[in-house]
């Protein structure tokens, strides 16, 4: 039989960061087998929340097990209401829902608007790995906008109103990632509504993907980009992150002010054509993560000081190590590292592209796991990584802070080491990577 033949847009995708960093240690493993070292690695690569699953959610789910009917393929209205209530009490929107579609987790979501919405998509960079991807599958054309460290690596709306003067007139769709993966930086109202006019110039369209917003530290400063521009933004959420559901699929989106009824049964034929319904059983169980319940809203508040904690405390101490620049995450579990001014020193040393950075890092004896290079779409010249900082175990972590919450900045530093000793320690890893890169 002759070779079976695949789509080139295959050829255009790698390994999603979670499966490539799981390989990478893997095979890392083996060699510090080999040469008799039996230590694993730090794990900042994979970004999942550490935390158990709040027991209102999980206890829903066992109670929802007998549903098994199919469903309506924009969700059950039972959850698009709550899903309503939802967002209007966390963020002030105020969202029928008619205009709210469920989908299999977010990534699902924002797959099928790429397959909806004509024209070309806007990423910036550095991004998430899960966009690029999607629009090789879908050969759809997209521009990179790549974020200056100058500025934080924030969207400056004048630079944004250049970049798009530049490209045709037809349709585009900005993607607007709140609190920002890989950078864990927050736009202010301020900031978004300066965005948005840019926006409204040109009339692009905003993919808004919040999947982290409970997740900004300062709550009260998020402002979600559907109040500021609620005729043009698609707003993509979920469970994933601030309720730690990943596995169990579940997203939500928001369509525009402005979505015609075309636009709305468009949706739902999609649906309906690629996944037919989300889980009927998870659909029913999601109903108690989006009413009210204060034993979720206590988890979520003591889940939000825990990430702000390790992410602050990690961050402020490798910016300490020579040659390293960390973003200061103000939401999500990441924060964006720059090794550029090691960047001679690390091509002495063989380290030639970003991607050859993620495997330096790991290698013996440093056994760093991070996400580089083209996982955040990067140029190969750009020295750049994204750290995690979940590498601890969550339910006991959780646990501890409930029975006794830290009270000032040294008993908090004191949790940190109690509870996140390996990423503690990563910083000292770090410091020897460096000195290591800087040995002629």
């Amino acid at each position: 039989m002759k070779e079976i033949l695949v789509e080139s847009s295959v050829d255009k995708i790698v390994i999603p960061d979670n499966l490539k960093v799981g390989l990478m240690v893997a095979k890392q493993r083996e060699q510090c087998k080999n040469g008799g070292c039996s230590f694993d690695y730090y794990g900042l690569g994979f970004g999942q929340s550490p935390f158990h699953i709040p027991p209102p959610l999980s206890k829903a789910l066992g109670k929802s097990a007998n549903q098994g009917h199919y469903s309506d393929a924009e969700g059950i209205s039972e959850l698009r209401k709550a899903i309503s209530g939802f967002n209007k009490r966390h963020f002030g929107l105020d969202v029928e829902p008619e205009r709210i579609v469920i989908g299999p987790g977010t990534k699902d979501l924002i797959h099928t608007l790429f397959g909806i919405i004509k024209g070309g998509v806007i990423i910036p960079s550095p991004s998430w790995i899960g966009y690029r991807p999607q629009i090789y599958l879908l050969d759809k054309h997209f521009h990179t906008f790549y974020l200056k460290p100058e500025f934080n690596y924030k969207i400056q709306p004048d630079d944004l109103d250049e970049f798009i003067s530049n490209l045709s007139s037809a349709q585009h769709t900005l993607i607007l990632n709140n609190p920002h993966n890989p950078t864990g930086n927050v736009y202010s109202k301020e900031e978004l509504e300066k965005i948005a006019e840019v926006c409204r110039k040109h009339n692009i369209l905003v993919l808004a993907d919040e999947i982290y917003a409970l997740d900004t530290f300062e709550i009260e400063k998020f402002t979600s980009m559907g109040l500021v521009y609620p005729e043009g933004t698609f707003i993509t959420n979920g469970i994933s992150k601030d309720r730690s559901a990943g596995g169990y699929r579940l997203g939500s989106c928001i369509l525009p002010t402005t979505s015609s009824k075309k636009l709305k049964a468009d949706f739902k034929k999609v649906a309906a054509t690629i996944y037919t319904n989300v889980s009927t059983p998870t659909q029913f169980a999601a109903i108690k993560a989006y009413e009210p319940n204060d034993e979720i809203d206590e988890y979520i508040e003591i889940t939000r000081q825990i990430h702000r904690m390790m992410g602050r405390y990690l961050s402020n101490e490798w910016n300490k190590v020579d040659g390293i620049k960390a973003t200061r995450p103000d939401g999500a579990f990441y924060f964006f590292v720059d090794f550029n001014d090691l960047s001679s020193a690390m091509k002495k040393k063989g380290v030639m592209n970003s991607n050859q950075l993620g495997e330096s890092l790991l290698s013996c004896p440093h056994h760093l796991a991070t996400v580089t290079g083209d996982a955040n779409m990067l140029d190969p010249d750009n020295f750049g990584a994204r750290i995690a900082f979940v590498d601890y175990d969550g339910k006991a972590t959780f646990d501890n802070y409930k029975k006794n919450p830290p009270k000032s900045a040294s008993e908090e530093v004191e949790f940190i080491k109690l509870n996140a000793p390996r990423m503690v320690k990563s910083t000292d890893a770090l410091r020897g990577w460096v000195d290591f890169i800087k040995q002629t």
